[in-house]
């Protein structure tokens, strides 16, 4: 397997890192930090960033001009991932929008549907959430009970949603809806929601984080058009895969530079504080190590995703290997940093450039959304591996 670049791959890098240096005022760590920058104010940071990535170019590398993109290959997409991350750039408001809807619209929505949402995804003018999650229907997604009846030309939309990523800030919202009682896969839709509809409530959710990127959202008897609906009815639970492939491996790349960046920091602070004890060596450079497997196994699902792919079941062993890998950082940052490993970002006396606290407690989550570490295991147990079921 040749994992180099070509010149003109190179050639990208080099013009995007110029491009990048020139425009990134503040890295994401720098306006993490500063206390004037609450919540809303981060936001909009993401959203003015997002809108120079678009202007410039890019964003939607890969997707075809007529839907606002540029016609190039999935390498440029991994490059600009890995050189965001790299450069410690905001993330784009649109995250949702852009790397799991846009995906399913291009795979399976109407030319209408394209041309109506992608263009705004990526300019930042609309933000989405992803509507999956339900009380009693997480990792068991097929499980869900919110209802879309059909009236006429519109759905009749009863039902929650919970741990719905950027539910607070977003505009629509690509729901899982059962519009077939008795049929447990056969029976769910995949629709595009205005969260303005009359009849549809979001409250925000605080993680242990301290964060309200969370929300749960309430459907009382929401009007939704038909025409919204992508794909046909009933055919929701495919769509959810390609969703759920991409969220799980399409975005190794970026994973893997920004847990690049923090190991990197760790590594630093370990020499700046003259830890340099055997076992402390000996985990770094695992930690090392697996970090290089991980992005080796992520670039294999390039060659798929440049020929048009949607990610297949693999991506449940990229998902699986990265969420694992960040929960083991974390811990090793805590352990040998000792108390100062625990001091917020924003704490004057702490010593490094990275959240450590907050990031372990987030890392936690990361082995339960998008399908559990078990779930990811039973799937590459049946479908990755065809191993037998008893």
């Amino acid at each position: 397997m040749d994992l180099a670049f070509s010149q003109e791959h190179q050639d990208f890098r080099n013009e995007l890192r110029g491009w990048i240096a020139a425009n990134l005022a503040n890295t994401w760590g720098t306006d993490l930090r500063d206390p004037a920058n609450g919540e809303h104010e981060l936001i909009e940071l993401r959203r003015v960033w997002q809108g120079k990535l678009n202007s410039a170019g890019y964003l939607g590398l890969s997707w075809p001009q007529e839907w606002g993109g540029h016609g190039l290959g999935q390498v440029e997409e991994v490059i600009a991932a890995e050189e965001l991350a790299a450069a410690d750039a905001p993330p784009g408001i649109n995250v949702l929008g852009l790397n799991l809807c846009a995906p399913a619209l291009i795979h399976h929505g109407s030319e209408e549907q394209r041309r109506r949402f992608i263009p705004p995804m990526l300019t930042g003018e609309e933000i989405w959430c992803q509507g999956f999650s339900e009380p009693g229907a997480g990792s068991d997604l097929a499980s869900l009970r919110t209802r879309a009846e059909l009236e006429g030309d519109h759905f009749i939309v009863n039902g929650q949603k919970c741990w719905t990523t950027f539910g607070p800030w977003a505009d629509w919202i690509f729901l899982l809806a059962r519009t077939a009682p008795d049929d447990r896969y056969g029976g769910i839709s995949f629709i595009l929601v205005d969260l303005r509809t009359e009849g549809i409530e979001v409250r925000p959710l605080r993680q242990m984080t301290g964060e309200n990127e969370f929300g749960e959202v309430f459907f009382d008897n929401a009007r939704v058009p038909v025409a919204n609906v992508v794909g046909a009815i009933g055919q929701g639970w495919p769509i959810a895969m390609t969703v759920l492939g991409y969220e799980r491996g399409a975005g190794t790349a970026d994973q893997a530079a920004r847990l690049g960046n923090d190991l990197r920091t760790l590594i630093s602070t370990c020499r700046e504080l003259g830890i340099d004890d055997t076992d402390t060596r000996r985990r770094l450079g695992k930690l090392v190590v697996d970090l290089e497997v991980m992005r080796a196994n992520g670039y294999r699902t390039i060659a798929d995703l440049d020929a048009g792919k949607a990610p297949g079941p693999e991506s449940s062993i990229e998902k699986l290997v990265w969420s694992e890998y960040d929960q083991r950082l974390r811990l090793a940052a805590l352990d040998i940093l000792g108390p100062g490993g625990q001091l917020l970002r924003s704490e004057s006396d702490a010593r490094n450039e990275v959240d450590w606290p907050r990031n372990f407690l987030w890392s936690r989550a990361e082995t339960i959304f998008s399908g559990s570490s078990e779930i990811q295991r039973n799937i590459i147990a049946k479908r990755v591996l065809s191993l037998p079921t008893l």
